[in-house]
């Protein structure tokens, strides 16, 4: 490694097991050594420029290496500490808690994790306050899943290292029965359907997540249309999905798939809501403030106790208002 100001940077000689491989496998297999070199990240820097093969700039993770290519890689600057966390005293809605786990409603907008410009208000902010005695990593105290910030529901906090690793396994196992609402446009073709597309990062907007047949994870949502408004209200339905796997933005990503968006969504919906005749339902749907998503039922055996423990959500007041509005009941 030599520098480049502040900048290190790693070269090195593609060798015969890099022959015909892409350039962001070969990058994780040589930077190893390097705590920062993640599949993420290494995506990241060749999309940052920071890559070069021969002299020349690398900008598409699946180009392919010939061995004896000279790779360069301008690593950036190790990341600033993070600041303490700091314990605040937010509210928490307990749906179930024993001295092993706590399961939470967490309301919308609120923040799950810390990250930067969001050190404060956040989730773990609250389980600092509330269970001091209780941890793991300090940027993470016990939680096993997260929710997105606008999406609402059910959350799973481990209080201790054994009821979090045995949480770990149960959804490495897909054990847990996890169901979400979604309102959403459109009419489904079938009452009852699966969508099996897997999920990878957009390559034109690391911060969404895209589907395709062939690249990316495995994921597998079940949906069911339990609810569709009708007469001038017509236009959206009301879905019970099931998620077998658990990927980023699982749901979301598969329903604009299918071709249905959610109600609210401004990074995967569009604005179908132009097409309801009723003009206040039309304004409900337009000026809906977040997805409408809300993970209402988790069911699993406990870790430690082995009961079964059923915890439901009720619905938020912000989605129980546009429910209503569409002539819809759970």
């Amino acid at each position: 490694m030599s520098g480049d100001g502040e900048r290190p940077r790693r070269t090195f000689t593609a060798d015969r097991g890099d022959d015909r491989e892409r350039i962001d496998r070969v990058l994780l297999r040589h930077l190893a050594d390097l705590p920062e070199a993640s599949r993420t990240k290494v995506q990241d820097w060749i999309d940052a420029g920071l890559v070069t093969v021969n002299g020349r700039p690398v900008t598409k993770t699946a180009a392919k290496v010939a061995a004896g290519d000279l790779v360069d890689t301008v690593l950036p600057p190790p990341p600033l500490p993070k600041p303490e966390l700091i314990p605040q005293d937010i509210p928490l809605s307990v749906l179930f808690e024993d001295e092993h786990l706590l399961v939470l409603d967490k309301p919308p907008g609120l923040i799950v994790h810390p990250a930067v410009g969001h050190r404060d208000g956040t989730l773990v902010n609250a389980l600092l306050f509330h269970s001091r005695e209780w941890g793991g990593e300090a940027d993470r105290p016990g939680l096993v899943h997260r929710l997105d910030k606008d999406t609402s529901g059910v959350l799973v906090v481990a209080k201790n290292e054994a009821s979090h690793a045995g949480m770990a396994r149960a959804m490495k196992a897909r054990t847990l029965v996890k169901e979400y609402l979604a309102v959403v446009y459109g009419r489904t073709a079938v009452t009852k359907g699966k969508v099996e597309l897997r999920i990878h990062r957009d390559p034109y907007d690391r911060k969404r997540m895209t589907t395709s047949k062939t690249e990316g994870r495995e994921s597998t949502t079940l949906y069911e249309r339990v609810g569709e408004s009708t007469g001038d209200k017509a236009g959206v339905s009301l879905l019970l999905c099931t998620l077998v796997t658990g990927r980023t933005h699982q749901i979301r990503v598969h329903l604009k798939a299918i071709h249905h968006p959610i109600v609210g969504d401004t990074t995967y919906g569009s604005p179908r809501w132009k097409g309801i005749a009723d003009p206040v339902f039309q304004a409900a749907c337009r000026d809906f403030p977040r997805q409408a998503l809300h993970a209402r039922r988790l069911a699993f055996d406990h870790p430690v106790t082995h009961q079964r423990v059923d915890a439901v959500a009720p619905i938020p007041p912000d989605l129980a208002g546009l429910l209503a509005a569409a002539g819809l009941a759970v």
